[in-house]
């Protein structure tokens, strides 16, 4: 008798952001439980909700 184990997908993902000010580049967790900021010039990209994070910079992709 064989049993078959489901895998759940994770409800987040990986995203790759731009800054609005500088222009970098950067990956942060769809998820963040903290205030993502810009690792140039530390301005506020990210703030967390409880659940997914609201994006305050352009999203450029969404990673798997």
């Amino acid at each position: 008798m064989s049993m078959r184990m489901s895998i759940r997908e994770p409800d987040s993902k990986f995203i790759k952001i731009r800054c609005p000010k500088c222009k970098n580049e950067q990956v942060m967790f769809g998820k963040a439980a903290v205030t993502v900021k810009c690792l140039v010039c530390e301005k506020v990209l990210a703030k967390p909700t409880g659940g997914k994070a609201k994006v305050k910079a352009q999203v450029l992709e969404v990673l798997e």
